[in-house]
C-alpha cells in the first residue's frame, strides 16, 4: 500500500508557472513508476505525464511537451510536474497514481489501466 497526496495547484493567469508535488508514504516510492493525470470538467481523464521508477524514463502528452517536466525524488518520496506557460485549456484536477508492476522499473508507464495508487486531486485552475 501506498498513500498519494498532491499539493501545489491553485488559480493562475494565462504564461504562468505551477509546481506540483505528489508526497508518497507508506512504502519507498523508488518501488512505483509514477504518473501525473488530469481531468477537466466534461473530458475523460487523460495522462499528462509519467516517469520509470529510477527517472530515467519520461514520457509526455503532445498537448505538453515543452512545457511540462516531470521529474521525481526518490531521498523525499515526492514527484514533481513543472508546469510552465500555462493556458486555460491546462484547467483541470490533477492526479497523481503509482504503478507497482514491473514494467515501470525501466520505463514511464502510460496505460492508464496498470495504475495500482490514486491520490485525491488538486485543482489547476487557469484565468485567461
Amino acid at each position: 500500500q501506498v498513500q498519494l497526496v498532491e499539493s501545489g495547484g491553485g488559480l493562475v493567469q494565462a504564461g504562468d508557472s505551477l509546481r506540483l508535488s505528489c508526497a508518497a508514504s507508506g512504502r519507498p516510492f523508488s518501488f512505483f513508476a509514477v504518473g501525473w493525470f488530469r481531468q477537466a470538467p466534461g473530458k475523460e481523464r487523460e495522462l499528462v505525464a509519467a516517469i520509470s521508477r529510477s527517472g530515467g524514463s519520461t514520457s509526455y502528452a503532445d498537448s505538453v511537451k515543452a512545457r511540462f517536466t516531470i521529474s521525481r525524488d526518490n531521498a523525499k518520496n515526492t514527484v514533481y510536474l513543472q508546469m510552465n506557460s500555462l493556458t486555460p485549456e491546462d484547467t483541470a484536477v490533477y492526479y497523481c497514481a503509482a504503478d507497482q508492476s514491473y514494467s515501470g522499473a525501466l520505463r514511464a508507464v502510460v496505460d492508464e489501466s496498470t495504475y495500482d495508487y490514486w491520490g485525491q486531486g488538486t485543482q489547476v485552475s487557469v484565468s485567461s
